[in-house]
């Protein structure tokens, strides 16, 4: 009898509160290993899968899991083993958004180095999930502080990861503590002999899939990565819609509201463009296409399977704003360019937790990609003037201008003004709308992370009643993880507060202050208390609010550095501004 294989989530019968976050995260079809996963997860058997990073192993599991979770028990009951801390964090990550709509869920990612009397006290108020590496779980277990009598499910996750990292010992102790009528399930991307040894130890009739690695070679098209750092990433992109030969650009989101979203700020900053999502009507989807095809129009903002057969030669570029989630997405996605025998060009916007999926994505494609520096605020201006100069090439060569040549010279005989001056105050007036020189204030050189020592951070707004900015406190400190850049990135993509009006940011063991605009309106505020960075809820409110005994203000001290010295932050005077952003 043939497997009946989904192809719609609505077919797999998750809970409804879980299928609410599907649709709102924007996946439209499932994977292969999804679609085969689900179902005897949600069931209750046990698995064994085989598949390669970036196929969707963790929403495999994940959202069948929680699916039937019982919150009202706010004891662990879902228990995932990870090979490493990045992809703990990413799981964890992962499992808070498909149970968004879950109320009262907690999941805790557990590995070494991190705090853990925040991880004790996270433990002691209860979790549903735990997520961890094998070490620091088994350090937990040691000293009692992790109960696993109401696990209800173990999840091995790159258990041939694992294993290499000579965690087999300490899988074995774990897994002999959780209860005996457990579910388990075991993802690898080989099946080494070791993986298979520990599959027959410690699971009952698994259900067995194999999901084949697919690679594709794509050599027409030119693969670069750009890893989101302090600019935004819708900067970044302005960017390179500055300073690329661009003919006509596809740009992916995961979402059907984000092309909406991302299409409106780029018509704001002066680059024309159109959504393409399933929300549309077939009619404006046909009519968004061809207005493509036929060059008016050079910017679409689509998802996945809005973008499914479209076939315009003309698309030079494919950026990928949002990361796919799957390798498969990815081939699917870079091969809009590079058509008809032309050259293509495809980019990635790559956050520090998503090297993984990059990867991934190199073995899939069989090709590295190669990571891009943004353009530069001189790349901008020479871009600018020379489409200035092509204009003008442009007209000279296709206009009958003897009106305007004896109006410039009836102007330059009445006033005495050489032909110099007069060219160079009607170029003025005919670029004064968008400067040919890039101001400083939009394209401000990207700041390294390897620069962030001291915790200040360069070329950042002062502190203080002047400067418009006020300290606000987060719970996140040094010992969950945090940099500089983690900060920037989650308060600039969730409050679309831009990269340069964050002013310092200190880091302690488990918290940091960081200066934002002094007016924040509350439901930013209020949304910004909510979002996590290194896998912490940010719980952000004013520096000087965090109750206490007496409440009083905690008092500040920098971050220790080795050798027991303290750093001073600096401060930087606010950098100058232009009024145009480009």
């Amino acid at each position: 009898m043939t497997e009946e294989i989904a192809t719609t989530f609505a077919q797999l019968n998750l809970a409804p509160a879980v299928a609410q976050v599907i649709d709102e995260v924007g996946y439209e079809t499932p994977s292969p290993i999804q679609a085969r996963s689900i179902p005897p997860l949600l069931a209750g058997r046990d698995l064994l899968g085989q598949a390669q990073t970036g196929t969707g192993k963790t929403a495999a599991f994940a959202l069948p899991l929680l699916s039937r979770l019982d919150l009202a028990l706010k004891k662990p009951q879902i228990m995932v083993l990870t090979p490493t801390r990045e992809l703990a964090l990413q799981v964890a990550e992962a499992m808070q958004t498909y149970a968004r709509h879950l109320p009262g869920f907690q999941v805790l990612p557990v590995y070494g180095g991190q705090n853990m009397v925040q991880q004790l006290r996270q433990l002691q108020r209860g979790v549903h999930a735990v997520v961890g590496t094998p070490g620091r779980i088994q350090d937990h277990l040691r000293r009692g502080t992790l109960q696993l009598g109401q696990i209800a499910c173990v999840v091995l996750d790159e258990a041939d990861e694992m294993l290499r990292m000579g965690f087999v010992d300490e899988v074995e102790e774990i897994l002999l503590q959780t209860p005996a009528g457990r579910q388990t399930a075991l993802f690898s991307a080989t099946m080494p002999p070791e993986v298979l040894k520990v599959a027959r130890r410690h699971m009952r009739d698994p259900v067995e899939i194999r999901i084949q690695n697919k690679t594709s070679t794509v050599s027409a098209i030119s693969q670069h990565y750009w890893q989101v750092k302090g600019l935004h990433k819708l900067d970044a992109l302005t960017r390179i819609l500055e300073a690329e030969e661009i003919e006509a650009m596809l740009i992916f989101v995961r979402t059907k509201i984000a092309t909406v979203e991302l299409a409106e700020k780029l018509e704001a900053r002066g680059f024309p463009s159109a959504p393409l999502n399933g929300d549309m009507t077939q009619q404006l989807r046909e009519k968004t296409v061809e207005r493509l095809k036929n060059g008016s129009l050079d910017i679409v903002i689509a998802t996945d399977v809005a973008a499914r057969g479209l076939d315009v030669k003309r698309i030079s570029h494919v950026v990928n704003y949002d990361i796919p989630n799957d390798t498969e997405a990815y081939i699917h996605r870079i091969g809009r360019t590079g058509r008809a025998g032309r050259e293509g060009k495809a980019i990635l916007f790559v956050a520090p937790r998503e090297r993984r999926m990059l990867a991934a994505i190199e073995q899939a494609t069989r090709q590295p990609i190669a990571p891009m520096v943004l353009p530069s605020r001189k790349d901008i201006t020479d871009r600018r003037i020379g489409l200035f100069k092509e204009q003008i090439a442009e007209a000279m060569e296709s206009q009958d201008l003897e009106f305007f040549e004896e109006l410039i010279d009836s102007y330059q005989s009445e006033y005495d003004v050489g032909l110099r001056r007069i060219a160079a105050t009607l170029a003025y007036l005919l670029q004064k709308e968008k400067p040919l020189q890039a101001v400083e204030g939009f394209v401000e050189e990207m700041v390294e992370a390897e620069d962030l020592s001291s915790g200040a951070r360069p070329g950042r707004r002062t502190r203080g009643a002047e400067s418009g900015l006020r300290s606000y406190r987060i719970d996140v400190g040094r010992g969950h993880g945090v940099e500089p850049r983690h900060i920037v990135g989650a308060i600039s993509n969730e409050a679309q507060i831009s990269g340069r009006d964050i002013g310092q940011i200190q880091i302690f063991d488990d918290y940091s202050i960081v200066d934002l605009p002094a007016e924040l309106p509350p439901p930013i505020l209020r949304h910004l208390q909510g979002v996590w960075i290194c896998g912490q809820r940010s719980q952000l409110r004013p520096a000087g609010e965090e109750g206490g005994a007496e409440g009083t203000k905690p008092k500040r001290r920098p971050p220790v550095r080795e050798g027991g010295k303290r750093p001073t932050a600096r401060k930087i005077p606010p950098r100058g501004r232009g009024p145009h952003r480009g």
